[in-house]
């Protein structure tokens, strides 16, 4: 095996990558250690950790700004296939992942790196994510997983050998839920969220971080219009706005109606299930919209078809195979469905409730004339029964000939 002389470690400045630098110091003497942080909103989790990094044994620190193309290239995508995973989950890791391990690699190979190192688990699902990634944009270089080797075994045990070698944390045992923070939502998982028979404690002062307990929420509700131009949201109530400021905005309106709070139990990639809490107020109130818009710009079949594979790109997107010939098809029938899907809708936020309050769209499939109750001109309604007498024939046949055979 080659000698690594030069190690990129993926740095959050969390827990796991914080105690990485003086383990990998350690394991692989007299090799550089490269960090490298990635900005997708993520805010002032950011603050200081050039200072921390070297501090504790790193060469230097680059810290990428990623939000634009987070924005544009992952998240807005996602939301024009309608993809979550397992119903609920709106991928806020998943499609983070590889965005950071693309721009990782980029940074590993301009730098002559032998390996790259990441904080994740064995039993987690962003380590397939980060490793697929590089394996398309750094097919020959080396991984190290510390997880996989080293001999802790718990988070109360890093913590130790943190401050063993006087690393400074912003955590505490009693609160060290396992975060992950960006500009599309924030995930908690860890402590007494590992067993789904207990209710988070949403109401518990630095639980949630984006927004309100739904009964904190304010008495009246916040109305909004959000307009989107083929798929994608260009802007609220009425002022363009870009994809980063807009979701930051709608953020701060959901979170403070108590908006997006989802208790969910996932089926993992690796085989396990696991349970976490998540804070999606932008990405709630963009799904919803989304949907509501496309109910009168879709035809049925397309709609039910593209339901279909919705949960496939959801998939793809989870397995962290955002990089393969398949998403990029996916991509290609997704957009040619959003080319009628552009207009208004207008939402009611309240107590962390999302509402419909109107659609409108220029490529309205709905027709007052052949929607109505009342009397119209345009529809014969005895067609039905001659419809319904072929529709229903095969049904007919096959009962009539079960019958004449003593079946029934």
């Amino acid at each position: 095996m080659k000698e690594i002389k030069k190690i990129v470690l993926m740095y959050s400045g969390g827990l796991d990558t914080s105690v990485m630098i003086p383990w990998l110091k350690e394991n692989y003497a007299g090799a550089e250690i490269v960090c490298v942080s990635a900005d997708v909103g993520q805010g002032t989790e950011l603050d200081g950790l050039e200072e921390k990094a070297i501090k504790t044994g790193a060469s230097k620190l680059y810290i990428e700004d990623l939000k634009k193309e987070f924005v544009e290239d992952f998240i807005f995508p996602t939301i024009k296939a309608g993809a979550r995973y397992e119903r609920d989950y709106l991928l806020g890791t998943s499609f983070a992942r590889p965005l950071i391990a693309k721009r990782v690699a980029e940074i590993a190979i301009a730098e002559g790196a032998d390996a790259i190192c990441h904080g994740c688990t064995g039993k987690g699902n962003d380590q397939v994510r980060f490793e697929l990634t590089f394996k398309a944009f750094a097919p020959q270089m080396q991984i190290i997983a510390p997880w996989r080797v080293w001999e802790i075994k718990s988070r109360g045990e890093e913590i130790d050998y943190a401050e063993a070698h006087g690393i400074p944390l912003k955590i505490k045992r009693e609160t060290s839920y396992s975060k992950d923070k960006n500009l599309w939502h924030l995930s908690h998982e860890g402590l007494d969220l590992e067993d789904p028979a207990h209710e988070p404690q949403y109401r518990k002062p630095g639980f949630l971080e984006l927004g309100v307990a739904p009964e904190d929420a304010p008495d009246a509700p916040t109305y909004i219009t959000l307009t989107f131009q083929k798929g994608i949201p260009v802007a609220l109530d009425g002022e363009k706005l870009d994809g980063v400021t807009l979701i930051e905005k709608l953020n701060a309106i959901g979170g403070a109606n108590g908006v997006g709070i989802d208790d969910l139990v996932e089926n993992r990639l690796v085989g396990m299930k696991s349970r976490g809490v998540y804070e999606n107020p932008a990405g709630k109130i963009l799904y919803r919209a989304h949907e509501v818009l496309e109910t009168i710009t879709l035809d049925r079949d397309t709609a039910h078809y593209k339901e279909l594979l919705a949960a496939r790109y959801a998939e793809l997107v989870y397995f962290g195979q955002w990089y393969t010939p398949l998403r990029e098809a996916l991509d290609a029938f997704v957009d040619k469905t959003q080319e009628s899907v552009t207009g208004e809708v207008r939402l009611k936020l309240y107590k962390g409730n999302i509402i419909n309050a109107g659609i409108t769209s220029p490529h309205s499939l709905w027709s007052e004339a052949f929607a109505t109750f009342d009397e119209d001109d345009v529809y014969d309604q005895n067609d039905s029964a001659g419809f319904i007498n072929l529709f229903g024939l095969p049904i007919k046949v096959r009962s009539l000939l079960r019958r004449r055979r003593g079946e029934e």
